[in-house]
Formats: C-alpha cells, sequence, structure tokens
C-alpha cells in the first residue's frame, strides 16, 4: 500500500540522462574493456542541461530518487558529483558490485520495490529498454534523448550488465 502523506518520487538515472558520459566511452570501445578507467573518469562527467533542468523541476514537488547501473563501488563518487552539480539529496539506488543482470531487470526490481510504498510520479532514463519495461509495469516514463546514443553503452547496459 503507497503511503499517499509523502510526495511522489521522481526516479532519476545518470549516465546519460544526468551526466554526460561522452568523453569515457572511449574506454568501453576498446577490447577488452577497461571498466575501472570508464568508471574512475565518472567525476569528471559534465552536467547535462536538460537533466538538470528536469530534476529541479520535479524536485518542486516531488522526493527526488536516483536509480543508476552503476555499481556500488562507485558511490562515494556518485554522491560527490550529485552534491559538485547542486542536484537535490535523494536516496541513491546502485547496483551490486557482483550483480550482471540487465539493466532493464535491476531497475525494474528497484522501481517495483519503491512503488509498494509511495507513489512513483515519473522515471526519467535513457536507456530504450529500460523505458519499455518500465512502461510495460504502468510506470510514466520520460526518454532521456538529449545525448547521442553509444553502442558501446548499450551493451555495457544490457548485454554485460556493468552500468
Amino acid at each position: 500500500m503507497t503511503d499517499s502523506t509523502k510526495p511522489p518520487l521522481a526516479v532519476f538515472d545518470l549516465d546519460n540522462t544526468l551526466a554526460d558520459t561522452a568523453h569515457r566511452q572511449r574506454f568501453l570501445e576498446r577490447k577488452p574493456r577497461d571498466w575501472d578507467a570508464f568508471f574512475a573518469a565518472a567525476p569528471a562527467d559534465p552536467p547535462i542541461p536538460q537533466g538538470v533542468a528536469l530534476v529541479l523541476e520535479s524536485a518542486e514537488e516531488c522526493e527526488i530518487v536516483y536509480l543508476t547501473g552503476r555499481p556500488e563501488r562507485c558511490r562515494r563518487d556518485t554522491l560527490a558529483w550529485l552534491t559538485a552539480q547542486g542536484l537535490p539529496e535523494g536516496r541513491l539506488h546502485m547496483r551490486r558490485n557482483d550483480d550482471r543482470r540487465p539493466a532493464r531487470r535491476t531497475k525494474l526490481e528497484i522501481l517495483k520495490r519503491l512503488a509498494g510504498t509511495r507513489e512513483i510520479r515519473v522515471l526519467v532514463d535513457d536507456d530504450e529498454l529500460v523505458c519499455q519495461d518500465a512502461e510495460r509495469a504502468g510506470f510514466t516514463v520520460v526518454r532521456a534523448t538529449w545525448t547521442a546514443p553509444s553502442a558501446a553503452l548499450e551493451v555495457a547496459q544490457e548485454r554485460e550488465g556493468r552500468t
């Protein structure tokens, strides 16, 4: 049963929704992929103005939740990045370090768990498969189409369960 006394949740992805990962895509385009370098470069991600504006607008009526496929080992850097961008405080849900399931499965699992106690007003994500599965499950979705799609990141999210 959802708690209607609390504000609804607005759930935001990070990579290519709020954080521009273009400068670190090169680490995924080589063989083998350099995951350590890819995640180590995340603190230098420039913010994406459209995503930041939508978070700030959503925070006027909703509690913000961040839902990322980044592994738990990136928590400190991710929280520091969110703070440095002036983004609203919010719970940060991350992938377990050893979890290699596709992003669409891990994120939908967390969304359903959150929806068990709170209304979810919107999910904002750039991953088309995550968006499709969330819509099929009854969630309202805004597609973050403000960055160029990355084939390497798509493989990472869906086939390798890395982000």
